[in-house]
């Protein structure tokens, strides 16, 4: 039989229709449907200036928004070419990896509400709260920050605010192994986590999953490792899990934390003097830039006339890693409850999924309706 969830049910944190095939209670196939939150946010970036269309960035994604303000002033700068002072590219990482480590421990609350474990639930979003005091005491807000500029950041950090940030590091690290080992040692590890929702490196690759979904089934890839500043300034190793599994997904994101710990810490003893934004003159052609986002790869790819967007695409991981769901892990799942898992296992953002028109052979509008539909 055909089970559908969705679009709107307590397992799925946002609208979309999942159709499982089933046998009995075990699930043979998936299939994803899109479409309840189109929003066209590409389209609407055309003809509007830099600073407009930044303000619509933000807004691609609710949980990681940050990155792609990044991303899209330093598509910007690669155009112009120029670069951000460096003073400002070790506050854009600073900035990057506070929000990597409340999508991450979102992202496994999450997953820890849907196996129905209150106890870690509740520790996750515990520990995510000082995270979010971190960001709004560097930028001034929680979640839509309003920081990138072209050229830099907005303003600069004040160093008791950068010593706040380094205190709240260091008591998060503190007792954070703790919460690690109540998920890894813990009795509910084994359902619904270890050996649930396999996908293999080879379907992986198929599949073009990114981030830690990519790097939990064996892929050794992390954009911050080809980044300048990252790889110029910064201690940086990528971290992967080959098990491939719900619980590989959710272990690569707790041992990514520690890591972006360890990032903050060194951009606040390291950080250097200087000015925080350069003027750039926005100069007219075709760019294309790359980030690590908190669920894996971000690009932007813009073309602009030295005043105006062109044109813009904007390439998000949920697509990929919802697809490689949908295609590989999903398949032979024992229970529906174990799919569920599974899908929160991927943290799915559909608001970034659903940024795009679509437009069919004879160039005409439409919503997409599923993720199969798109060549």
């Amino acid at each position: 039989m055909i089970l559908p969830l969705g679009p709107i049910h307590p397992g799925l944190k946002e609208p979309l229709r999942l159709k499982l095939k089933t046998q009995g209670e075990k699930v043979i196939s998936a299939e994803i449907d899109y479409g309840y939150v189109h929003r066209g946010i590409e389209r609407i970036m055309e003809g509007k200036t830099w600073q407009k269309a930044i303000y619509l960035a933000e807004r691609v994604c609710g949980i990681c928004s940050y990155i792609h303000t990044q991303t899209f002033a330093e598509t910007f700068e690669k155009i112009s070419g120029e670069q951000a002072p460096l003073r400002a590219q070790y506050l854009r990482v600073l900035t990057n990896e506070l929000d990597r480590i409340q999508s991450h421990l979102l992202a496994n609350s999450t997953f820890f509400k849907a196996i129905e474990h209150e106890t870690l639930f509740m520790y996750m979003l515990a520990l995510r709260e000082p995270v979010m005091d971190a960001i709004e005491l560097l930028t001034g807000n929680r979640v839509n920050m309003g920081w990138n500029v072209v050229g830099g950041v907005r303003m600069d950090a004040k160093d008791i605010h950068l010593q706040q940030i380094m205190e709240i590091m260091i008591k998060l690290e503190a007792g954070y192994d703790r919460y690690v080992e109540m998920y890894e040692q813990g009795p509910l590890v084994g359902l619904r986590s270890k050996k649930v929702g396999r996908m293999s490196k080879e379907d992986a690759i198929k599949g073009r999953a990114v981030g830690p979904i990519g790097r939990g089934s064996g892929l050794k890839h992390d954009l911050r490792e080809d980044h300048h500043t990252y790889r110029d300034h910064l201690d940086f190793k990528v971290i992967w899990r080959k098990e491939g599994d719900n619980f590989a997904r959710n272990m690569n994101r707790f041992d990514e934390i520690p890591q972006s710990i360890s990032l903050i810490k060194q951009v606040i003893e390291n950080i250097p003097k200087g000015d925080t934004r350069n003027k750039v003159e926005i100069g007219k052609g075709y760019g294309e830039w790359r980030n690590e986002a908190p669920r894996g790869e971000v690009t932007y790819m813009i073309e602009t006339n030295g005043n105006l967007i062109n044109n813009v695409s904007i390439r998000t991981p949920s697509i990929m890693n919802i697809d490689s769901c949908a295609r590989y892990m999903l398949n032979d799942v024992a229970t529906v409850s174990d799919a569920i898992a599974t899908y929160a296992s991927v943290d799915p953002c559909i608001a970034c999924a659903e940024r795009v028109i679509v437009a069919n052979e004879k160039g005409e509008e439409k919503h997409y309706q599923g993720i199969f539909d798109i060549k």
